[in-house]
């Protein structure tokens, strides 16, 4: 891992730009749409040795995803847009990066911290979301 602020720890969305335009790249319905769009999301990111563990939370959907950087793994987005596909995962500076391929182009997200803030971009066929989360005061 890069000499950076950790990413690891809980933490609570304060900003979300774009997330419809990229839930519409990812063909997402239009109810779930107006469910997700008021969601408070909440990252809990964790490190086991050279494994992450990412889980994204609401009172909606809970998505948890585990890799280790630098191997390709197959990934089901279920509960998202549910498609199969192959992810990687890298360092890419002081972000962690990836990208996922499969049905739709062009599609992934990166995660780094700045001004002690998590930042996440999320991207998919020419559509980016930009959220920004704050560490949990209850850590």
């Amino acid at each position: 891992m890069p000499a950076s602020a950790s990413l690891c720890g809980t933490w609570d969305i304060i900003s979300n730009e774009n997330f419809e335009g990229y839930m519409i790249a990812l063909g997402i319905s239009p109810c779930v749409q107006k469910v997700a769009a008021k969601l408070k999301l909440k990252k809990v990111i964790e490190q086991q040795n050279d494994q992450f563990i990412v889980k994204t939370l609401s009172f909606f959907r809970n998505y948890i995803i585990s890799f280790r950087v630098d191997h390709e793994f197959e990934e089901f987005t279920q509960g998202l847009d549910n498609r199969h596909v192959k992810s990687l995962v890298s360092w890419q500076g002081n972000k962690l990066v990836c990208e996922q391929r499969g049905e739709k182009k062009n599609r992934g997200w990166s995660h780094w911290i700045e001004d002690d803030k998590l930042h996440l971009e999320l991207y998919c066929e020419g559509e980016l979301c930009k959220q920004v989360f704050k560490k949990n005061g209850n850590q």
